[in-house]
């Protein structure tokens, strides 16, 4: 693994489990360029890499480990727990950031979540037994555990052929599916992380969760 990296578990579950791991490279400086940065992300491997290019006011660049991206949900919510910042520039636009209690959230609009497939099943169970489907489509597979509470399992699968076959905790797609159903969410995803999501004033929605330091904070 490459020095100076962060990791962080985003989206953790109520025991303080699972969650999203991500890279984050605080001087993002030290990897000027994005040929340098994509090489890196994909070396690291993890669903998303952030590089911080102005920790003071939020600038950040984010990858994949093929493509770089205009804006990504856990990617936000990560580097606003780090940087413990009001706000977050991205390419897609500003994100609003706050902390309340052991959730951070941030602030964004559908529009500028890439495009996912949202897939609806009938039951949890469903959900909870399928297969990774073929590479090529965006996959959020999800079904309602509890509607009139808001409760949704579901589970990412990015189909980018690219070493992450399912993806434990995806913020855009939470975003995008709360912005379909118009109501707020908690959402149980992958092996047990949990995303809250809320609709906003002025078509923003929130996007909440917990943040961690796994073991190995930095690499």
């Amino acid at each position: 693994m490459h020095q100076g990296v962060d990791v962080l578990r985003v989206f953790c579950g109520p025991d303080g489990r699972h969650g999203n791991e991500l890279g984050v490279v605080r001087d993002g400086g030290r990897v000027p360029g994005r040929a340098a940065r994509q090489a890196l992300a994909g070396k690291l491997g993890f669903s998303e890499t952030v590089f911080v290019d102005d920790p003071e006011r939020g600038h950040i660049d984010i990858y994949t480990p093929t493509t770089r991206l205009p804006f990504a949900g856990h990617p936000c919510v990560g580097a606003a727990w780090l940087l413990d910042l009001p706000e977050l520039v991205t390419p897609a636009g500003v994100v609003a950031a706050r902390h309340d209690g052991e959730f951070t959230w941030i602030a964004a609009r559908a529009r500028w979540a890439p495009a996912r497939t949202l897939r609806a099943y009938g039951s949890a169970a469903e959900v909870e037994a399928l297969a990774v489907p073929p590479a090529g489509e965006w996959v959020y597979a999800w079904a309602w555990e509890d509607e009139a509470a808001g409760r949704v399992r579901a589970r990412g699968f990015p189909g980018r052929n690219d070493g992450i076959a399912e993806d434990e905790a995806t913020g855009a797609a939470a975003l995008l599916l709360t912005h379909e159903l118009g109501r707020a969410l908690n959402i149980t995803q992958g092996r047990g992380s949990q995303i809250l999501t809320a609709p906003g004033p002025g078509g923003l929605i929130e996007v909440g969760g917990r943040v961690a330091l796994p073991a190995h904070p930095a690499l």
